[in-house]
């Protein structure tokens, strides 16, 4: 962990506090930020009483930081006191006289933040205190004080806090083993943003390699950067044309990857990002945009500008030049997130309501044939969620294959190849293989296959799971469940009751994290339940959704709208509430897929819809970062749409795969 100042209580004593409030100013200056008088005060006030609460309490051989980083929430901690038996944060209010909610809410989220990421702070008590400098002393409830982040965050004015430190010490027994500060210090602290975060960060040109993985032994992202970055190298050197694929489980960071290539500080000159999912495009720059009003204090054009460079609707791209046939692309190297989503001819080709389409082929073939305008080289970086595809006409890694195909023989063995890993020529449903056996066009490379998951933050065999469940595995996916050796316990819950659910994710949501309902956009008689309102992806309404917070009944806290597998496909909540539908239940023969028509369900005969519906319940068990709480209803007797023994049958199979009842 990376302190500004780092020091025994002793020290800490020893030195006047202006001096030290002299010392962190330099630091901040040393990171070309201005310092603020009030902020020296601010400082030199919280030494002050620091000082007093070390002696109070007998300190002087506790370890104290001050301004210590937290990489993902770009922030710093006021102070980390380190005993031989406790992580103490602290969060020092300057001018306070109270303890607001969002307050004591940050410096859980601290808490949180290292116990969750930092290797040194799980094996004792994390104690998140709020100290307020104007407040009276207040009367704290007493947490239990066990190994993770104690609950409730305790409070404590100037005058209280030496007593507060005292009375933490002398409640926590003694360890068999002390915290050592030296290794606590020297412990790595690896977080996992969320993609919101992560897309901040590169924004402003910062790296994400120090925050790939919250895992030492993980395969790092570095690795599948280096090979994409070592693939376009030789293409530019060669003046080639290359379609890279990489290909990875549901969360193991693909568009982290992406956005990393396309616009972190070691970009490809003039790289875009493009996807055809339109509520990422929408949260990621309205992200962006908000960061800039609030954090920089600048207008909404200037960032709205700089979003829309970066961050491009692939329909868009595709369809202007289309339009402007002589019109190369500005980028030698373009991003494609989510390709296997890319459109098949037919579905290229279909007019909307909103716009006539000007498509002919493919949206692979048309991306061929936009990106060999481009004068000497060419990359397509394609980024592919294997098991993703959600919605009819989305063509899979099969059509890539298909048109690079058609170009390396048209081209006589020189115009378009490909990379990519063995995974994209072994799945087992052939819309989902690039191509049948090792074609001449291609070349294999290992480490462009994602497979450990970065979203999943205490399982990493989450995906794992989720693939058995569906894909009628119930033994693998108990097995998983009970296998407790790479990582806690399953992350999994199921309940039959709707307040419940509500309730669940509520007491889940510590500190700054959210939580969120989804369901499938097939569940049409979850509206019974009382879960009628469905957020599909309109621009505002999803940017909302994601971004806003309760006591906003537009965001997902609210817990009122269910985002559909359309508006959450690429995004993420810290805590998931899956309301199952009955378009997904258990058959004699498994998994049966149906769709709703006037006042009946009517079940799917084409294997490709089928795979679809399986494909939504997939997309939507992998978008929580630490828990996702299942709902499956339990029916209505009365109601032909909803018979109990459907649901019941649900519930007893995910049990068998080993889901928790809570």
């Amino acid at each position: 962990m990376k302190a500004w100042v780092s020091c025994t209580g002793a020290a800490l004593l020893a030195r006047d506090a202006a001096d030290w409030a002299a010392q962190l100013s330099y630091a901040q200056a040393g990171q070309l930020s201005e310092v603020q008088r009030a902020q020296r005060e601010s400082w030199r006030a919280l030494i002050v009483t620091l000082q007093a609460a070390l002696r109070e309490a007998g300190g002087e051989s506790w370890q104290v930081l001050l301004e210590v980083e937290m990489l993902r929430l770009e922030r710093r901690i006021d102070a980390v006191l380190l005993t031989d038996r406790a992580v103490l944060v602290l969060e020092y209010k300057h001018g306070a006289t109270g303890f607001a909610a969002p307050d004591l809410a940050q410096v859980e989220d601290y808490a949180l933040d290292l116990f969750d990421f930092h290797a040194a702070s799980r094996a004792h008590p994390v104690v998140p205190l709020l100290l307020a400098s104007g407040a009276a002393a207040p009367v704290n409830q007493w947490p239990i004080f066990l190994p993770g982040v104690t609950t409730p965050v305790l409070r404590a004015s100037p005058a209280s806090l030496g007593a507060l430190l005292r009375g933490i010490q002398a409640a926590i027994p003694a360890p068999a083993a002390p915290l050592d500060a030296a290794a606590w210090e020297a412990a790595p602290y690896r977080p996992v943003p969320t993609i919101i975060e992560a897309a901040r960060r590169l924004f402003d040109r910062h790296g994400v390699e120090a925050i790939a993985t919250a895992r030492a032994d993980a395969r790092n992202l570095t690795r599948t950067t280096a090979a994409i970055r070592a693939a376009i190298g030789q293409a530019r050197a060669e003046g080639a044309r290359r379609v890279v694929f990489v290909t990875g489980i549901p969360g193991a960071g693909k568009t982290l990857c992406g956005l990393n290539l396309a616009f972190g500080p070691a970009a490809e000159g003039s790289t875009a990002f493009l996807t055809g999912n339109a509520p990422l495009v929408a949260v990621l720059r309205g992200a962006l945009e908000r960061d800039a009003r609030e954090a920089q204090g600048r207008g909404a054009r200037q960032p709205r500008r700089e979003a829309r460079a970066v961050l491009q609707n692939v329909h868009r791209f595709l369809e202007h030049h289309v339009r402007h046939p002589a019109e190369a692309p500005p980028e030698h190297v373009v991003v494609f997130d989510e390709a296997q989503r890319a459109w098949d001819a037919a579905q290229a080709g279909r007019d909307t309501q909103r716009r006539s389409s000007i498509l002919t082929t493919s949206e692979p073939g048309h991306m061929l044939e936009i990106m060999a305008r481009v004068p000497g080289w060419s990359v397509i970086v394609a980024l592919i969620g294997n098991g993703q595809e959600i919605n009819t006409g989305e063509a899979g890694l099969a059509e890539w294959g298909r048109v690079i195909g058609a170009s390396w023989a048209k081209g006589g063995g020189g115009l378009w190849g490909a990379v990519a890993a063995p995974r994209a020529l072994s799945a087992a449903e052939p819309a989902q293989r690039l191509a049948e056996g090792h074609p001449p066009w291609l070349t294999l490379e290992e480490d462009l296959d994602l497979t450990v998951p970065v979203r999943s933050i205490h399982h990493e065999r989450s995906a794992q799971w989720v693939a058995a469940v569906l894909e009628e595995r119930p033994e693998e996916a108990a097995a998983i469940a009970a296998d407790r050796s790479t990582g806690g316990g399953l992350p999994f819950f199921l309940t039959r009751d709707l307040g419940a659910l509500r309730a669940g994710l509520r007491a889940r949501v510590r500190g700054l994290r959210r939580a969120g309902l989804v369901c499938s956009a097939k569940a049409k008689r979850l509206r019974a339940e009382g879960l009628g309102a469905q957020l599909h992806g309109a621009d505002d309404e999803v940017v909302n959704w994601f971004l806003n917070r309760w006591p906003d009944v537009r965001g997902s806290d609210a817990l009122e709208v269910c985002a559909t597998e359309y508006a959450c496909q690429g995004l993420e909540l810290d805590v998931v509430g899956l309301a199952w539908g009955g378009d997904f239940i258990r058959g004699a023969q498994g998994w049966q897929a149906r769709r709703f028509a006037g006042q009946d369900w009517q079940r799917v005969a084409s294997p490709e819809t089928r795979r679809y519906l399986r494909n939504t319940y997939r997309v939507l068990l992998t978008r929580a970062r630490y828990e996702t709480l299942i709902y499956v209803p339990r029916g209505d007797e009365a109601d032909r749409t909803r018979p109990p023994a459907e649901f019941e049958a649900v519930a007893n199979y995910l049990q068998r795969c080993g889901v928790g009842v809570f």
